[in-house]
């Protein structure tokens, strides 16, 4: 797949050895069914986890952050077997404690949001990326932005631009 993105994202996408994602209206469509006994089930697509496994074989790390706590996001982390965070007041403090922890910087790293609680983690990484139906008070800090909706295929997305900017910087090199 060959990505239409200037060289200003394709330089940032090879650097990245992290993404951070958040989960409603990223993973999911932003559609929340909700059972009679209070239960919830969300829709999510399925080929996110062949794209989230090619990007752990190049030694990208993948993880969840979330301002909701649910049991069907730990469900479809555990189901990927990605890390998940979940009940997080202040996402960006989260992420700066996980880009420490892993001796990274921010340029290494992208996080995906859709909503106003992800913009203070896109203002710090160096890969902003929105899904295409990102609320419209964050668009002008992404840096990418998907042409898939969120839950339906842009995740997978993400990791394939990722992917094809890897092996577009070992190309170079």
């Amino acid at each position: 797949m060959v990505f239409n993105v200037d060289s200003t994202v394709r330089a940032q996408a090879a650097q990245v050895r992290l993404v951070a994602f958040d989960f409603d209206g990223v993973f999911t469509d932003n559609t929340v069914y909700v059972m009679e006994d209070g239960r919830e089930a969300v829709r999510c697509w399925r080929s996110d986890g062949l794209g989230l496994r090619r990007l752990a074989q190049l030694d990208v790390a993948t993880l969840i952050l979330s301002t909701e706590v649910n049991p069907v996001v730990t469900a479809r982390a555990r189901k990927l077997q990605i890390t998940c965070q979940q009940g997080l007041a202040d996402k960006a403090t989260a992420l700066t404690a996980i880009v420490k922890e892993r001796h990274l910087t921010f340029a290494q790293v992208a996080f995906v949001g859709n909503d106003i609680n992800d913009r203070e983690c896109l203002q710090q990484v160096g890969l902003p990326i929105g899904v295409r139906d990102a609320h419209p008070d964050i668009l002008e800090y992404l840096l990418y932005r998907t042409q898939a909706l969120g839950g339906r295929g842009a995740v997978r997305e993400v990791c394939d631009l990722l992917e094809w900017a890897y092996a577009g910087s070992l190309i170079q090199h």
